[in-house]
């Protein structure tokens, strides 16, 4: 069973290497990931970017460029282009988030050209690792759909527990998150909930338990749904957290890195391949992490 990153990272190396193509991989925390997801038998890279910039930081960090196939391309957008044709022609088999704004690499993803565009909604899921809570948890959207309709979020949560069966979690429990676990017609996200429960019900949702509406405190605590007299198959035990919209999950997301001190990976889902794309912000392990995430999701066709 996967309870933290150990055994994320550990599955990753069973079912790896796979090739990474990584988009302006002049980044210092992108690079050390890299080389140690290449040490660790994870995966390969190919590193698209400057290669004066790329060589310099390898330099400083002990990477053996030997090792990669680089290529030479400064621009950013022509690099992303890059990056994520090697995955559409099956050079690659994910794309990775360097020293770009995150616009540029979508918009190289979605290009109808050279593209990963499957019709779906894409979507991010983030992964924690959280000292207070008993196994790997699964936040989605903090980061692409700002307000999703109903079904949109059907969509979402599909991506999400696609990344969950990636991780061998062959039945992952959903929590619609709202601010209230109460069904209230002033509340839309709470009438979204009791209707993305009836369609796992009916169905039109599988793989995964649902249920909602769901506060935060109920989603994740036994002893808190036990209080409010909250009898489901989620209630307390949550694996996937479906944020209402996406300022919500942000916050959520940041609190648990910054405050809670959680160790994080990053996707986008819903293309023909993994996309690992992570903040600036986030830590080497993080990379790290979202690499081997990519790795797992890349292995489950």
């Amino acid at each position: 069973m996967i309870r933290g990153f150990e055994d994320v990272l550990r599955l990753a190396k069973e079912r790896g290497p796979k090739t990474i193509s990584v988009a302006a991989a002049q980044d210092k925390e992108v690079l050390i990931a890299v080389k140690e997801a290449k040490e660790m038998g994870i995966a390969d890279a190919i590193l698209v970017g400057d290669k004066e910039k790329i060589t310099q930081i390898a330099s400083e960090i002990g990477m053996n460029l030997d090792n990669f196939e680089v290529i030479d391309l400064k621009d950013l957008k022509e690099a992303s282009r890059k990056a994520v044709e090697l995955v559409s022609s099956g050079k690659a088999h994910m794309v990775m988030k360097g020293l770009v704004d995150t616009s540029i690499i979508l918009k190289a993803v979605l290009d109808e050209e050279i593209g990963l565009r499957t019709g779906k909604v894409l979507s991010h899921v983030a992964v924690f690792d959280i000292e207070t809570y008993d196994k790997i948890l699964f936040v989605t959207d903090a980061a692409m759909n700002i307000a999703p309709n109903l079904e949109q979020k059907k969509q979402i949560i599909e991506n999400a527990v696609f990344v969950a069966h990636s991780l061998d979690i062959e039945n992952p429990k959903v929590a619609v998150i709202c601010a209230k676990e109460k069904v209230n017609p002033k509340m839309p996200a709470t009438v979204d909930a009791e209707k993305l429960e009836e369609m796992n019900k009916n169905g039109e949702i599988t793989g995964c338990i649902v249920g909602g509406p769901f506060a935060l405190d109920n989603a994740i605590s036994k002893e808190a749904a036990k209080h409010k007299g909250i009898e489901h198959p989620v209630a307390g035990d949550a694996d996937i957290l479906l944020m209402p919209y996406i300022e919500a999950g942000n916050v959520l997301y940041k609190s648990l890195v910054f405050l809670s001190k959680a160790q994080n990976a990053g996707v986008i889902v819903g293309a023909k391949a993994p996309v690992v794309l992570t903040s600036r912000a986030d830590s080497e392990s993080a990379k790290l992490n979202s690499i081997a995430l990519g790795v797992l999701m890349a292995t489950n066709k």
